[in-house]
C-alpha cells in the first residue's frame, strides 16, 4: 500500500474505521488486527469504487464487512465472548478513551448483536436513516424501527452506569 493512498484515501477516515473496528473488538490487540485488515481491504478494492456514493460511504460498508468476516472467524474459532458480559480483564483492556460515559456506551455497544452495532454506530455518526439503509442493505424504513429498539436496549444497558 502506497503512503500517498493511505494519507489521502484512508488517513482522513481514519475516525470511521476507529469507531466501527472498535465496537467489534475487545482488545487492543484485536482493535489493530482489524484496523489493519480494513486498511488492507480498503487498498484491495479502491479499484472496485465506481463513485456510485461517497467515498465515507464506501468505507463504512468495507469496515462494516470486514469486523463482520473477522468476528464471524472468531466466533467459529471460539475466540468470541459470547457471554453478555465481558471478563473484566478485556473490559479493562479495551479502555481507549478516558472519558467513562463513553467506554461505558462502547462497552453497551459491544453487546448489541452485529447489526445493531452497525446501525448504532452510522446513527451517532448522524448518517441519515437512507445513507444507514444503502450500506446496511436494507430499506430506510426498517432502520427508523430498528435505532428506536437499539436505543430502548442501550437505555436498559446502560440504566445505572451513567448518571
Amino acid at each position: 500500500m502506497s503512503s500517498d493512498f493511505y494519507t489521502s484515501s484512508i488517513l482522513p477516515f481514519a475516525a470511521i474505521i476507529i469507531k466501527i473496528c472498535r465496537a467489534y473488538t475487545n482488545t487492543q490487540e484485536d482493535f489493530e488486527d482489524y484496523y489493519q485488515e480494513v486498511s488492507l481491504q480498503i487498498w484491495r478494492s479502491r479499484d472496485n469504487f465506481k463513485a456510485q456514493s461517497e467515498w465515507s460511504t464506501w468505507v463504512y460498508r468495507i469496515s462494516l464487512n470486514v469486523c463482520l468476516t473477522l468476528l464471524k472467524k472468531k466466533k467459529k474459532n471460539g475466540q468470541y465472548f459470547a457471554s453478555d458480559t465481558l471478563p473484566d480483564i478485556v473490559t479493562e483492556d479495551s479502555r481507549a478513551f478516558a472519558d467513562e460515559s463513553l467506554n461505558a456506551l462502547y462497552d453497551a455497544i459491544r453487546q448489541l448483536s452485529e447489526v445493531d452495532r452497525a446501525v448504532i454506530l452510522l446513527y451517532l455518526e448522524e448518517k441519515s436513516y437512507q445513507e444507514i439503509a444503502d450500506i446496511i442493505g436494507t430499506n430506510a424504513n426498517n432502520i427508523g424501527v430498528r435505532i428506536n429498539r437499539i436505543k430502548e436496549r442501550l437505555k436498559i444497558l446502560l440504566d445505572g452506569k451513567v448518571n
